[in-house]
Parts: structure tokens; sequence; C-alpha cells
């Protein structure tokens, strides 16, 4: 009995004590954790002040090998209104984590993903910033750091970057890092074939201004120089240097050039491909339904026609033998049945499809190849996959994960490398060909991380386009055909600026038309031949113009449509009245001559119209007249007046179809009418005869009686 009450005792005691160790471990733990005044008051006005682009990636390990390590260059600034101490930027992940799903991978980049990330990789100190203040922090782990060392699979990891001050949590950003299976013992799979497409073409296009006015004033320029009218604009020089650098560096990169883009080069460019010419945006022509209206604006089917892309890049080259695939590139609209037969009916026989041809919600990825039918005949679609598409040309998947890691390129990479590995580990034995297609003003740079990225990612085979054009095509792709996208998919803004530049060509080249039917003079001998080849060159001029001002690139649409009307300006306005002095009448009937002045190498004829705005003082209507190559020649009105007055006589050129044309004249007459011949005096002296005889009758008349 004893001993069991002394147990009890002790057994009381033993807890007892264990409560009060628990109690001392609590408050120690709650002393040790509790947070600072400073970092409470911090707390509390970042919890009110937004934090978004507090922390941005510069560049970071896209692809983790078994000896490249993991290297990151970020910058953190303070975007709160006061300022924040001294911190520490984090970098963590979770190196035994495999996505699961698409769902999966896209919650992590937004941010909603729940994956712990226990494996520290890295650390560094951030200054204190004052509010508005940067700075600039890398974080480098070698190989051998544990983190890394502890990965055991290939494929996608998560990774969180966070930063935080005083023990406070004040940004994150969530991103990737892929390993590849070098120095891992785990069993290879075949690589996923992926083709990058690079579309070449000029940062917008501007009118050659010395060359125009050599072909107006001269009468014509040689062919060579006519091709290079529209040129690419002046930043452009520097960025094709980049260009053809990254090209050089990166052999599988295909690239699609335009061939006038080419022709403008004094040496161009190596390409595996080419588009049609000026990237005529074909989609925009089946959306608008109004072949009349492109006819109108001086475009015909043959100018952006496959032959015609072929011809321009033998021109290019200055060989007539040369041989290469021409592609139609998609423009701002989609690529519909319409599009598709108009562009088999043009030679093409394939397609690149750069956005809204792809399933966005296909359960699987596949080769980027379909087969259609149309009425012209079977045309290849070469279609690109969206969401690799999207990040390489520069766009986030998705708004929260823009405002994540994807806001910047290296974010965007980190994603693109491990997408990809996600695509090749769903189906890790099927044959597929990706596309991805780049913009035309893609950065240099990018494409060269893009590439290079790529070109360390062992899962996947960069492949060209005519492999991707050979491939074999899946069932699921076969059925495409009957699954084309049904809307044109121009926006209303889009298809309200390619109605107006129709209109301004429109006018532009019905005025060339006229100057040369109708005020152009083509002489018989030996000046025929000349006016004619001019005439056909001042046509030719107006269509390289338009060409590109209905392409898919915007800025050039404004500028080449100016191009187009100056040059119309200035073969209109190269006839024209010479101003004219006051004119002052003392007769009845006075000459009023007129100058027009022609400055073009070819002679002109016209009609010259005056009328005044008088009942008394009048001209004669019509006259007209025919003016030497860069001269002048007048013409001289009949004035007639019926009484002292002034008017003025508006003076209009016609062409010789009777439509007025260039700007107007206003010559002031002024009429003093003077006696200046013997019928005046006659009138004179009659009327004075008639006013003495009245007088002599008013005397002498007779009054009436009733007076």
């Amino acid at each position: 009995m004893v001993n069991q009450s002394a147990q009890r005792h002790v057994s009381r005691g033993l807890r007892a004590l264990s409560s009060i160790l628990a109690m001392v471990l609590t408050m120690a733990l709650m002393l040790l954790y509790a947070p600072t005044p400073s970092a409470r008051a911090m707390e509390s006005t970042t919890s009110a002040e937004s934090t978004d682009g507090m922390l941005s990636i510069n560049s970071s390990t896209a692809v983790l090998t078994d000896t490249s390590g993991y290297h990151l260059n970020a910058t953190v600034t303070n975007t709160t209104g006061q300022e924040i101490p001294a911190g520490t930027l984090t970098l963590a992940m979770n190196a035994f984590y495999t996505f699961v799903s698409r769902n999966d991978i896209q919650d992590w980049s937004e941010g909603n993903g729940r994956i712990p990330t226990p494996q520290s990789v890295g650390q560094a100190d951030v200054p204190a910033l004052q509010p508005g203040a940067s700075a600039n922090v890398s974080i480098d782990a070698d190989a051998h750091q544990e983190s890394l060392a502890a990965i055991n699979s290939w494929g996608p990891k998560p990774v969180l970057l966070s930063y935080s001050a005083n023990g406070t949590p004040l940004a994150q950003s969530h991103t990737f890092v892929t390993r590849t299976g070098a120095g891992l013992h785990t069993p290879s799979t075949p690589a996923l074939h992926i083709t990058v497409a690079q579309p070449l073409a000029a940062n917008g296009w501007t009118t050659d201004s010395k060359l125009l006015g050599q072909l107006v004033d001269e009468g014509g320029i040689s062919s060579s120089k006519l091709a290079k009218i529209a040129m690419p604009s002046k930043d452009d020089d520097a960025r094709l240097k980049s260009l053809q650098q990254t090209f050089a560096k990166h052999d599988m990169l295909q690239v699609v050039g335009d061939p006038t883009y080419l022709q403008a080069m004094a040496m161009p460019t190596r390409v595996d491909g080419i588009t049609q010419p000026a990237l005529f945006d074909i989609t925009a022509y089946s959306a608008m339904n109004n072949a009349p209206a492109y006819s109108a604006a001086g475009i015909n089917d043959r100018q952006w026609s496959a032959a015609k892309a072929r011809k321009t890049y033998q021109s290019a080259l200055g060989d007539s033998n040369a041989d290469i695939t021409a592609y139609a590139w998609q423009g701002n609209g989609n690529w519909t049945l319409q599009a598709l037969t108009k562009a088999r009916q043009q030679g093409y026989g394939t397609v690149i499809a750069t956005h809204d041809f792809e399933e966005d919600d296909a359960a699987t990825v596949r080769t980027g190849k379909t087969v259609v039918s149309t009425d012209a005949g079977d045309i290849t679609v070469l279609s690109a996959q969206n969401v690799l598409s999207g990040l390489a040309q520069g766009k986030a998947t998705s708004d929260d994960a823009n405002a994540d890691s994807e806001g910047t390129t290296a974010g965007r990479l980190a994603r693109f490398v491990a997408q990809s590995a996600f695509y090749q580990m769903e189906q890790p034995y099927a044959e597929r060909n990706l596309l991805v297609c780049l913009n035309e003003d893609s950065d240099p740079s990018v494409v060269d991380a893009l590439m290079s990225d790529i070109e360390q990612s062992p899962w996947l085979n960069l492949t060209d386009l005519a492999t991707l054009k050979d491939a074999d095509i899946s069932e699921d792709a076969a059925s495409m055909s009957t699954d084309l996208p049904q809307t044109d998919g121009l926006t209303d803004g889009m298809r309200s600026d390619v109605q107006q530049t129709l209109s301004a060509l429109a006018n532009s080249s019905s005025n060339i038309k006229r100057f040369n039917t109708s005020i152009l003079v083509k002489p018989n001998g030996k000046d025929e031949s000349d006016v004619n080849t001019w005439s056909r060159q001042l046509t030719n001029a107006h269509t390289i113009m338009a060409l590109h001002a209905l392409g898919g690139e915007s800025p050039s649409r404004s500028t080449m449509a100016e191009g187009a009307n100056q040059l119309a300006a200035l073969l209109i306005n190269g006839v024209a009245i010479t101003p004219t002095e006051s004119v002052n009448v003392v007769s009845e009937t006075a000459k009023m001559p007129v100058t027009i002045s022609n400055s073009h190498p070819y002679p002109v004829k016209v009609k010259v119209s005056s009328l005044t705005d008088s009942m008394q003082i009048v001209t004669s209507r019509f006259d007209t007249v025919q003016v030497p190559p860069h001269g002048e020649a007048q013409v001289a009105f009949t004035i007639r007046v019926s009484t002292s007055g002034t008017a003025n006589a508006t003076i209009s050129l016609f062409d010789r179809n009777g439509a007025a044309f260039g700007a107007t004249q206003v010559t002031h007459i002024t009429s003093a009418l003077q006696i200046s011949d013997k019928s005046g005096f006659v009138i004179i002296g009659f009327a004075v005869l008639l006013g003495a005889v009245g007088l002599w009758r008013q005397f002498n008349r007779k009054k009436d009686p009733d007076e």
C-alpha cells in the first residue's frame, strides 16, 4: 500500500512537472516568434498596400544538369509607401515533386499551387529600401548543393522565390527548373520533336523619298531601284544584324523570310522558306470578301501569289533558277476554309497557322500538321502549339501568371522549358512534332536564349519545316479538316482599319491611273516606249506600297498608304496653274493670260477653265493646252464687260475626261469702262440730241385750256 501511494505521488509530480515544462516552452516559443514592433508595423503597412511587382526575375537557370548548378538574378523593388528594412531573398524548391496534370503546372505558375518547397537552395541579403527604390540580388548554388544533388528524377520542379524582412513575408514568385536525366539512373525515352519558325520581316516600312522624287522627276528609274522604293525603317539595320548573328548560332532555327524584305537587303540573309510578298494579309482579304475593293486599291491576285513570291526571291538573290518553298503566313484573321481555299488558288501548298487553329482544350498535344481539302485542292496547315508559341512570343499563359513569374522573359523561358518537358512526359513514346512560331518583331536576344534552352533540353529534338511538313499525322489531326475556325477572327477595329486603308489606296490609285490615261500625253515615235515604261513604273511603285500597306503589320499600314498618296500627289500637283496678277479692263473686251506649268519629264495635255462670280464681267469658259516637259504653256481667256466693277475669276484644271484636279487659282478683275472709239461718241451725241429735243418740247408746247 505504501509503495502504491508513493508511486501515485511520483506520477502526479511528473505530470505537474511536464505541465510546467510545456508552459515554459510555449512562452519561450511565443517570445521567440513574436514580431518586433517594426515587423508588426511593416506587416500592417504591406498588407494595406500592394506588393505587386516587388519581385522580378531577371535571369534564372531553366535547364538543370548534374554540372550546371542553379543561378538566379532578381530585382527587389519597394512598391510600398514607406521604408522596408534590410531583408532576405530565399530560393527553395521541391526536389521530389512531379507535376501530374496541366492544371497542376498552371496553378503553380499562377501562384495558386499548394506545393511545399522544403529544400532550400540559397539565400541572399537585400538592403533596406526606400519607397520606389530597387536592389539587384543574385543567388548562386553549385551542382553539389544539397537540394540540387537530392533530385532523383528528371522533369520540371517547382521553385519558390520569397522575400521577407524582419521575419515578415513580403513577396513571392513561383517559377520552375527542369532537371535533365544527366547523372540520374532513370530510363531514357524518345525525344519530342520540335520545330521553331522565325518570320523574317522588316520592323516597319517607309517610303524612300529620294527614289520617289527621281521616279517622278526623271521619267523612271532602274527596276532594281524601283523594287526598293519601299524600304525598312531606319532602326531596322541594327536589329537585322543581331538576328543574323542569332541565325548563325542556331542553324536549326527555321527562318521564313518576306521576299520583299530580302530584296531590300544589300546581301540577303539565308532563309529556309519564304512568305507571301510583303506578308500580304490573306486572312483579311478573305474576311473582307471584297475583291473589287482590293482591285480599286491597285492590288490584284497575281501580286501576292506563290509564283510572285518566288520571282521576288530570285530577284533578291540574282539567281533566276533559285528554288525555295513558299509558305502562306497567317495574318490577323483566321485560316477559315475560305481563306485556305484562296491560298491554295494562289499556289501555296502549305500555310502556317500562328494562332487560333489548334484546340486549346485538347487532351494531349499532337503533331502540328493538318491536311485540309479545298475546292482548289489539298493544302497542308502547319499549326503552332498555342502555349509554347505564346510563351516564346512573350505572352504569359494567363493574367495571374503574368503578375507572378511569367511577367519577365526569364520566367516565361523557365515555364517554356518546364511545359515542353511535361508534354514529353504525357506521352513519352508517342511520335509528335510541335511547331513553335515566333513574332515578326522578335527580340534577337530572346530568340537566342530560347534556342539555347531548347538545345540544352535532351527531351527535345529540333527539326526543320520540311520534316514537319512530311510528318505523319494522327487521326485527330486528320479530322481537323472538318473542324476549322468558323469565324474570320477580325475584330471591328481591324476591319475598320483595312477598310480605311483600302479607301485611301483606291483614291491614290485612281489619281495615278487618271494621270497616266487622261493627263499624260503619249507621243508616237521614239518617246512612246519611254513614256509607257514610266507609266508602268508609276503603277508598280503604287502596287509595292499598297502591298505593304495591306500586310499584317500595323505600323506599315499608315506609312505605306501615306507613301502611295505622296506619289499620286507629286504627279497631280506637278501640273499646276502659275499664279497670275490682277487684270484691269478699260474696254468692253480684253485678254486674260493663264500660264500652266509641267514639272514632269513628258508632255501633258489638260483643259483649263475660267469662271467669274459676276454677270457683268465674264470670261470665256474653257481652253485646252499641251504643256511641254519641264516647261510652261499659256492660254488666253477673253474677258467681256458691260459695266464698271470688279469680279473674281476662278481658274481650274480638268483632265481630258472633264474631271477637275489640282489646286485652283483666283484672279481679280477690275473694269473701268471708258469711251475709246467713235461708236461711243456717236451714242453720246445721240443722247445729247434727244435731251435737247425734249427740253425744246417742254418749253414750246401749247397749254391745254383745262390746265
